[in-house]
């Protein structure tokens, strides 16, 4: 019988598809072949394709976006079909950046969401792009301490529908800078109109260094609109550059307006109790994007932003609403504020604040505090800030037990408008409560008084958007109840 011929080993080509740009070249590198090497093209409008003979390495030129095949032989008349792809690059990163932060310490986690917005802010994007950074991915390997400095190397992919992924790293180098914690003389509030139905200005104000002021917005973007962005914009218009400090409680696009208030409120108490911000430099007669937040149809976005001006002259800021493929350079065309739909709270409001004194004495009545209550009247024409939304809120109560024995004492949460979560720091640690039932009664915090002794306890909050406030806050003794973070309990 005849013996059968052997199989010749095939042509590997390395790497297997070929992803080029327009107008730029690739290398494939071309092995287990034997003899010249030939390439064709099946769509030389696409891309063309030479061999090199002596490297052993195919070189392949975009000439249009689309795909096609290039067909490598060699002189056994063995061939290898490489799939050609011919895109425009994602976008580029950059390669190294430099920014300036605060905090008390700057703690891990919020370096790795500084890095990550820094690295974006730093990316150069096509149209429908986007930066992706996985926090685990950044190697910060703790807090970092006022005045002390740090460089970390990101990893970062840009990635988007149509165009070819880019896999870079930027190397960002960190400095903790010290500055005092901001005391905002006034809130400002963007929340009309909460549903969007058109793109423009939807706030505008003026930030100079007699007065650090808070910012809360929130809007939704409903299913029938198109993809847009949320754009705070600062400009310095003087010849001089411009020190600004931003500490950022942004959350968002998500659908689930109560959990993206929640977590907006959460990121801003947490940072803001640490000082944790950036310190943003605005050049000479230049526009800064502080804030662009993705904001697709039927999503919602919430920041509250506390902004300081170190020095320089003052600052016009902007927030806009844009469609989200317009330019982030894109002109502001008008200075008519956006309007229609329900009225809901956009103005300048006066107490961005309140700070609550009191005592508890553990053999009298309970003591109850309010969370939400109080109208807020609108320094502009508009309406009155109900529900408090963006308003910090501290107590500081002294509990006193003046009694023979020890008395178990619980706080409780009781929200009396409609369904709420909430955030808490006591004391520094942070609680937090899931969506709470109007009239419900939660307890977040319970401790046992000795006799003849008294404890402090300060507790910070603020009522959170997409929930119902106002809520009240209430020093009772324990009922028995479940306790915070247990099986049952709505507070972890």
């Amino acid at each position: 019988m005849p013996t059968a011929a052997p199989t010749q080993p095939p042509i590997i080509v390395e790497p297997p598809q070929i992803n080029v740009e327009p107008g730029k070249t690739a290398v494939a590198r071309v092995n287990s072949s034997l003899g010249a090497i030939s390439v064709t093209v099946a769509d030389p409008t696409v891309a063309n394709a030479v061999a090199d003979q002596t490297q052993r390495v195919v070189y392949v030129s975009g000439v249009k976006v689309g795909t096609t095949t290039v067909t490598v032989a060699d002189s056994r008349g063995v061939t290898r079909d490489v799939p050609v792809r011919v895109a425009y690059a994602a976008g580029t990163a950059a390669d190294e950046i430099s920014i300036r932060l605060t905090g008390n310490p700057a703690s891990s986690d919020y370096l790795r969401e500084a890095l990550t917005v820094a690295v974006t802010r730093a990316a150069t994007l096509r149209p429908g792009a986007s930066v992706n950074v996985p926090p685990e991915t950044i190697p910060v390997r703790g807090d970092l301490n006022i005045d002390d400095r740090t460089t970390v190397d990101v990893p970062l992919q840009i990635a988007g529908n149509g165009y070819l992924p880019v896999n870079a790293i930027t190397r960002v180098m960190v400095e903790n800078t010290a500055l005092p914690p901001i005391q905002p003389s006034r809130l400002l509030v963007s929340d009309y109109p909460e549903r969007l139905t058109a793109n423009g200005v939807l706030f505008t104000a003026r930030l100079d260094r007699t007065q650090a002021q808070r910012f809360l917005y929130y809007h939704y973007n409903p299913g029938t609109e198109p993809a847009r962005r949320i754009v705070l914009k600062a400009r310095n218009g003087s010849n001089a550059p411009a020190i600004v400090q931003v500490i950022d409680g942004t959350a968002g696009p998500g659908a689930n307006e109560m959990e993206i208030g929640h977590l907006s409120t959460k990121r801003f108490l947490v940072h803001e109790a640490r000082n944790e911000g950036e310190v943003m430099t605005i050049a000479p007669s230049a526009t800064m994007n502080v804030i662009d937040h993705p904001l697709p149809p039927q999503n919602v976005v919430s920041g509250i932003l506390q902004l300081r001006l170190v020095s320089g002259d003052p600052l016009d800021l902007t927030l806009i609403a844009q469609d989200a493929l317009a330019p982030l350079d894109q002109p502001i065309g008008t200075t008519q504020l956006l309007a229609g739909g329900a009225p809901h709270a956009r103005g300048v409001y006066p107490v961005p604040s309140f700070v609550f004194e009191r005592m508890y004495d553990v053999d009298g009545a309970d003591l109850e505090i309010p969370i939400g209550q109080l109208p807020l009247p609108n320094l502009r024409q508009g309406e009155a800030l109900s529900g408090d939304y963006g308003v910090q809120q501290t107590l500081n109560v002294v509990i006193v037990n003046q009694t023979r024995g020890p008395r178990s004492i619980a706080l409780y949460a009781n929200p009396r408008g409609g369904r709420a979560t909430g955030t808490f720091l006591i004391d520094g640690t942070l609680v937090q409560a899931h969506a709470l039932p109007a009239f419900s009664r939660f307890k977040i915090w319970q401790e046992t008084i000795n006799a003849g002794t008294y404890r402090r306890i300060r507790v910070v909050t603020m009522p959170e958007g997409g929930s119902s406030y106002p809520l009240r806050l209430t020093f009772a003794p324990d009922d028995g109840s479940v306790p915070p973070g247990a099986p049952g309990s709505l507070i972890y």
